[in-house]
């Protein structure tokens, strides 16, 4: 009998090399097209862990299991943003600046039989206080564009973060650990 085949229903580069490091190539790469709109008071656990479950079931898998992920950057109750423009990025940065935040990071895996398995990374994360020139210098760079938050953690962020606690690879976009247990409790074969 052939060993099921996974779908990532994630478009981005970061999830695809992530998973590689399990040694998994999705057989199909196939971005979840639905509403990211956070509801009304929704908090940042919840939103992540319902993009998450959604992404999965809007990608028709046939047979193959369907891997999806959602990271979720939050100061308290409050989500912030996939950045698309450079004040909205200097509004995030400057927010968490010498603070602590949290990098929610969702994951759901739907089985060929319809059974939706869910797991949750929690990363603290926090930035040194940030200069005036520092946060201009990120922003030049133009690593914040479509990232959670504003920032990338395996850029030049990196360099800014003053300590983390938590899963690396969850801040990134994928949590491995988790990931990895989801996927053999499914059984699903890793190497």
């Amino acid at each position: 009998m052939p060993a099921p085949e996974l779908i990532l229903a994630s478009a981005s580069p970061r999830r695809r090399e992530l998973i590689a490091r399990l040694g998994i190539v999705p057989s199909a790469i196939a971005a979840a097209d639905i509403d990211e709109t956070p509801r009304k008071a929704e908090l940042p656990r919840v939103y992540a862990a319902r993009m998450a479950q959604e992404k999965s079931r809007a990608v028709v898998g046939g047979g193959a299991f369907v891997l999806a992920g959602d990271t979720v950057v939050a100061l308290g109750r409050r989500i912030l943003p996939k950045v698309e423009d450079e004040a909205t990025a200097r509004r995030c940065l400057k927010l968490m600046s010498g603070r602590r935040h949290r990098v929610l990071s969702a994951i759901a895996l739907l089985a060929p039989d319809g059974t939706l398995r869910e797991r949750l990374s929690e990363t603290i994360v926090r930035f040194k206080p940030l200069s005036a020139a520092e946060i201009d210098a990120y922003i030049a760079g133009g690593e914040w564009h479509g990232k959670a938050g504003g920032y990338a953690i395996q850029g030049s962020a990196e360099g800014l973060i003053a300590w983390i606690s938590g899963s690396h690879s969850g801040v990134v976009g994928l949590p491995l650990f988790e990931t990895r247990a989801l996927l053999k409790a499914a059984g699903f074969t890793i190497g």
